[in-house]
C-alpha cells in the first residue's frame, strides 16, 4: 500500500475510535536532556491534543526513573526515551520506542489506535 493510501485509511480508522475501544491513554515516558523529546515537544505535541488521535488517546506524560502508576500494567517497563505506550483501561496494547519523525509517528500511531479499536 502506497504512504499516502495507508495515512488515509489510518485517519478514517481513527476518527471512529471513540466508540469502539474502551478509555485509551497514549503515555509518553521521558527525562530531562532527551534531545528526541524536546524534538517530539516542538514538532508534535502543540498540535496532538487537537487531533483525532489526541482525542481519541489523551497524552499523558510519565518520567521514565519515576516509578509506574499504580492505575498501570506495562508489558515491560520504558527502557529509554521517548518512549510512547497505548494503554486501553490501564494495560498495555502496544508501544513506539523512540521518536521517528513527524512523517513516520503519526501513521505509526494512527495504526496502533486502529487495531486497539478493532480488538
Amino acid at each position: 500500500m502506497a504512504y499516502p493510501a495507508l495515512l488515509a485509511s489510518a485517519f478514517v480508522a481513527v476518527s471512529g475510535v471513540a466508540a469502539a475501544a474502551g478509555d485509551l491513554q497514549l503515555l509518553m515516558f521521558e527525562q530531562p536532556g532527551c534531545i528526541y523529546c524536546a524534538r517530539w515537544n516542538e514538532e508534535i505535541a502543540p498540535q496532538y491534543p487537537l487531533t483525532d488521535e489526541g482525542r481519541a488517546a489523551p497524552l499523558r506524560r510519565l518520567q521514565l526513573r519515576d516509578p509506574l502508576p499504580g492505575d498501570l500494567s506495562l508489558v515491560s517497563p520504558a527502557v529509554f526515551t521517548p518512549t510512547f505506550v497505548l494503554v486501553e483501561d490501564g494495560a498495555e496494547t502496544d508501544r513506539i520506542e523512540g521518536y521517528p519523525g513527524a512523517d513516520f509517528f503519526w501513521p505509526l500511531l494512527a495504526g496502533l489506535i486502529a487495531e486497539t479499536a478493532a480488538d
